[in-house]
């Protein structure tokens, strides 16, 4: 008998009862007729408003359909009254201030800026927005621009990489509007961290794959580890971007605008063949409800449950399988120049950060340790024995 947990969340702005269950096309097709279930593209699951008697008539039809209910979590409930939505920044500006966002934001669409690079730097200058006030635009400059930084990363705690992407929608904002004293050119980013990523042995990989019970979901993980896409890159694709008899995958219009091929792995046709026959997608490569584009907040989701299953403890995201891509092919003696075009990177020196974390030829060293070791060996004493637990024995 199939089980169904019931799970209380809080969307658009309201208590609602996720409907959680592993994959099956028979009981997904069961639980969409329920009138009052609809689809969560942000949960990326079913979802339903939340009330007892709704609860309960849920209830009722899943046991009817023969489908254990585990409602356990919805008992914590101790209200049905609705959660409150937190009010949006944006709508906090004054009636002088939303012009001013509305105009950045057309002038970021005009530079050709992605949606979520427009989206990112429009809620910084929101929160310039609201930190000004009634300043005026002649009288914010440079200093009430290091002022307003300050304050923002002693606030919210800020990292280097969210510190670096305000300073560029600061100096957008210096160059758009002249009227204001800001000099652009003397915003200077913070220097860039360089951590090195983390990323799973081919062991893990395999391990990951075959935790993942759900179809669509092992078939995600697989293309994402085995032809090194983004995230970005797989939820874009299109069923005409798949070439099974080339054996290759089209990625196009890409991080940086541009258009690659990446080789589908012969090892996973199989699993790709019995996706396509099973889940028939039209237009996107991998659909999610009404036939709209899968959601990377949905991806994440699963993966981490996979990650538990399979008893990995990294902090694991779908690009670490991205990182692991190209560390692996470092290690199978793969050159930079054709890693680099594979992983889209404009500058090789974006690749040259996996040649720090592939093992296989930093194994090849030997330790200075080691050499001297051997070295007493070779030597006129070599009957005796280096002991470094205690001392050197006959």
């Amino acid at each position: 008998m199939s089980t169904v947990t019931l799970i209380p969340i809080t969307h658009t702005g309201i208590v609602q009862v996720k409907i959680d269950f592993i994959y099956q096309v028979d009981l997904k097709a069961y639980i969409k007729k329920f009138p009052q279930v609809r689809w969560s593209q942000t949960h990326g699951a079913f979802c339903m408003p939340f009330s007892k008697k709704l609860t309960n008539e849920l209830y009722v039809y899943l046991r009817k359909g023969n489908y254990y209910v585990d409602y356990s979590a919805l008992q914590k409930l101790k209200s049905e009254n609705p959660v409150q939505k937190p009010k949006p920044a944006f709508e906090k500006l004054n009636q002088t201030q939303r012009p001013l966002l509305q105009e950045y934001q057309n002038y970021l669409f005009g530079l050709r800026l992605s949606k979520s690079t427009i989206d990112t730097y429009s809620s910084f200058i929101v929160q310039l927005l609201l930190y000004a006030k009634d300043t005026p635009l002649p009288e914010i400059d440079n200093t009430s621009i290091r002022h307003f930084v300050e304050n923002i990363i002693s606030n919210k705690k800020y990292g280097i990489s969210t510190h670096r992407q305000m300073i560029g929608a600061l100096k957008h904002f210096g160059h758009l509007f002249k009227e204001t004293k800001i000099n652009d050119l003397q915003l200077n980013r913070p220097k860039k961290s360089r951590y090195l990523p983390i990323v799973l042995s081919q062991r893990e990989v395999i391990s990951l794959l075959q935790c993942t019970s759900n179809l669509k979901h092992r078939t995600i993980l697989a293309i994402l580890y085995s032809s090194g896409l983004r995230v970005g890159e797989i939820i874009n694709l299109n069923l005409s971007d798949i070439d099974i008899q080339r054996k290759q995958i089209a990625i196009r219009q890409a991080k940086g605008r541009k258009d690659r091929y990446v080789p589908l792995a012969e090892s996973i046709l199989p699993l790709l063949i019995n996706y396509l026959n099973t889940y028939k997608p039209k237009v996107f490569f991998i659909e999610g409800n009404s036939d709209n584009r899968y959601s990377a907040s949905s991806i994440r989701a699963f993966l981490k449950k996979a990650c538990l299953t399979a008893g990995i403890k990294k902090p694991i995201t779908p690009h670490t399988l991205r990182h692991s891509y190209a560390t692996h092919l470092i290690e199978d003696g793969v050159g930079i120049r054709h890693i680099q075009e594979l992983l889209g990177h404009t500058k090789p020196e974006t690749t040259m950060i996996y040649t720090h974390i592939a093992k296989k030829d930093l194994l090849s060293i030997k330790s200075p340790l080691d050499s001297a070791v051997q070295a007493i060996q070779k030597s006129a004493k070599a009957h005796q024995k280096v002991s470094l637990s205690g001392t050197i024995t006959p």
